[in-house]
């Protein structure tokens, strides 16, 4: 147990002995017993002191000059000088704000936490016709696993044979209930608020997607923002102007009351619970919107950014083929129902699309039989009584000796299709813009972000088109990895630089960039351990969310630190003239703390409302 766990464990004790003393001692003092009363304040505050010292020499020990030294000096002088009452309000001053920063944290953390106690643990496995309980890392890859009403997803995969209802808002935000057709991908750790059905793991779970999350989670809460690092080197200026603020007041006066009473209302607040507790709300505030951010660090990093790098395939669009056009003489929908039924036994990417867009129809779907796939050119067999083959503009002209046409818009995939040997018709395919993403890119414009670049590998004419009316600065294409990177580096020499992307090719750019941002909802594993941020929803606008957020919580660290900060130094002037009592000085410290920590969580309750879907 470390020392900050074990002092964490004692501060109901810590806060509850000053308040028995303080009992104790109005009973003395009403019934005329002075040792008692001063006994009682004393051992009050010296349990508390003691706690203090154990903390502050830990954080000396570790090079860290702390704010606490002024608490336990403005304890230790009242006690010295006979203000026992003043010493002791310290004390409950002083231990409560402690109890009171862990409460504010805890309800900071509150959305990272849940995420880390619910991670699923357990699955139901069928094999061979018999489903057992097994723990979700005994998962492999192709395991058949049944998931019930109530349960967590417990590693990636695809659905099998039913629709899956899932409630995906602990993950990605989303209030409603998202609807996973047979085929469609699955994400661990969302749960299941529909029937049972059946999926397939694709990934183990040391790969999956919530336990790269938990990752992300874990290293969150040890971030530190290197605003409250500021804090901590404005620490030794602030004490030291204290303590010769105190002893000046001492000197002239000739009275040291004085100077206890300025090192009472000069306990820091504001600088050491204030700002860490901003940050982390923050944090908390963008994970409650599907945006996982690394720690306090990355959000203030965030906060600064003013260039955007974005990938293409998977982050500006969708980065799955979509059913676009039919051309064919056949009954459009007979049509898409053979090919459909066919590609219900390929792995290729636009065979999902056709599944989908025929499900989306209503169509029913029989197994194919007699199925040979060809990889790279195409898939044959036979759906019923007709015999179909999709694949290649060549593989199915060669097939049917014909010369099929394939001009087509650049940035559409082409697949032909025959059926009982004939030449049949032609489908197209196109990888969608995101929804929203116009809105978004112009959301980035108006939180500061003066440019953006698209660095994609696809062609230039495909980026063009895909870009036309978007708000881009530049447009760069045909990428490798490492000219990404040399961007990136450019970039960062002339302004902070966030990249976007969810490619494995991404990785190396992402860990370049001030701040990786991964696509995690498909993005790959690489991606997502490179990147500062992972986002698990498919919106962009929810990364401009996070911008607003980032740049709200700095304003009201910011607002903390110079109110409470403003307002102790005005005090410590009050009490150096000699118009604060060390015990109003202590009462008045404990509203500044108060006030300074709920404006802190007002991070909390952040509502970004610049960039809508």
């Amino acid at each position: 147990m470390t020392l900050d766990t074990w002092l964490g464990s004692l501060r109901p004790l810590l806060v509850a002995a000053p308040i028995f003393g303080l009992a104790i001692a109005l009973v003395a003092w009403h019934g005329g017993f002075q040792d008692l009363y001063v006994t009682s304040l004393a051992l009050a505050t010296c349990l508390v002191m003691l706690a203090l010292l154990a903390q502050i020499v830990a954080r000396l020990g570790a090079g860290e000059v702390g704010l606490d030294i002024i608490a336990l000096l403005s304890m230790g002088g009242a006690l010295a000088f006979g203000e026992y009452l003043a010493a002791t309000i310290v004390a409950l001053m002083y231990s409560g704000g402690q109890h009171l920063e862990n409460v504010a944290e805890g309800r900071a953390r509150r959305d990272m936490t849940a995420l880390l106690s619910r991670a699923p643990r357990m699955a139901t496995r069928q094999r061979d016709g018999q489903m057992q309980e097994i723990a979700v890392d005994a998962i492999s890859i192709g395991d058949c696993l049944v998931v019930r009403r109530g349960d967590l997803v417990p590693v990636d995969g695809t659905v099998n044979d039913v629709m899956a209802v899932l409630d995906e808002s602990a993950l990605t935000g989303e209030p409603l209930p998202a609807k996973k057709n047979p085929g469609a991908a699955v994400m661990s750790g969302a749960a299941n608020v529909g029937d049972l059905f059946n999926m397939t793991a694709t990934k183990s779970a040391s790969d999956s997607t919530y336990t790269g999350i938990l990752r992300l989670v874990e290293a969150a809460q040890q971030g530190k923002a290197p605003m409250a690092r500021l804090a901590d080197r404005y620490a030794l200026v602030f004490l030291t102007l204290t303590v010769a603020l105190a002893l000046l007041a001492w000197w002239l006066s000739g009275d040291p009351v004085r100077s206890v009473a300025v090192l009472v209302v000069a306990t820091p607040c504001p600088l050491i619970l204030a700002v860490p507790i901003a940050w982390t709300a923050g944090v908390s505030r963008a994970a409650s919107s599907g945006l996982l951010i690394k720690g306090a660090k990355v959000l203030e990093g965030l906060s600064t950014i003013r260039t955007l790098v974005l990938d293409k395939t998977g982050t500006l669009t969708d980065g799955r083929p979509t059913l676009r056009k039919i051309s064919t003489s056949w009954p459009e929908d007979e049509f898409l129902r053979l090919v459909a039924s066919l590609d219900q036994a390929s792995s290729h990417v636009a065979a999902k699309a056709l599944v989908d867009a025929a499900h989306a129809r209503n169509l029913s779907l029989v197994p194919p039989e007699a199925v040979t796939e060809k990889p790279g050119e195409g898939i044959a067999g036979t759906v019923g009584d007709k015999t179909v083959a999709i694949g290649g503009i060549n593989y199915i002209a060669s097939a049917c000796g014909v010369q099929i046409d394939s001009e087509h818009t650049p940035g559409t995939l082409a697949a032909a299709v025959a059926i009982d040997g004939k030449f049949a018709g032609i489908l197209l395919f196109s990888d969608q813009l995101r929804t929203g993403a116009a809105s978004a890119l112009n959301g980035f414009k108006q939180l500061g972000v003066n440019r953006i670049i698209l660095a994609t590998g696809d062609r230039a004419v495909v980026a063009r088109q895909i870009t036309a009316g978007l708000p881009f600065d530049e447009v760069r294409s045909e990428l490798s990895p490492e000219q990404k990177i040399e961007i990136v580096r450019d970039e960062k020499k002339r302004a902070p630089v966030m990249m976007i992307g969810d490619g494995m090719n991404d990785a190396p750019a992402l860990a370049a960039a001030d701040i990786g941002l991964a696509m995690g909802a498909h993005g790959s594993a690489a991606a997502i351990e490179s990147a500062d941020a992972v986002l698990l929803t498919d919106r962009l606008d929810r990364i401009a969310e996070g911008i607003e957020i980032a740049l709200a919580c700095r304003r009201i660290a910011l607002q903390s630190v110079f109110a409470g900060i403003g307002l102790s130094v005005g005090a410590m002037i009050v009490a150096a003239a000699g118009y604060l009592t060390p015990v109003q000085g202590a009462l008045f410290q404990e509203v500044i703390d108060v006030a300074v920590i709920l404006n802190a969580l007002r991070a909390l309750r952040i509502r970004p409302h610049r960039v809508t879907a």
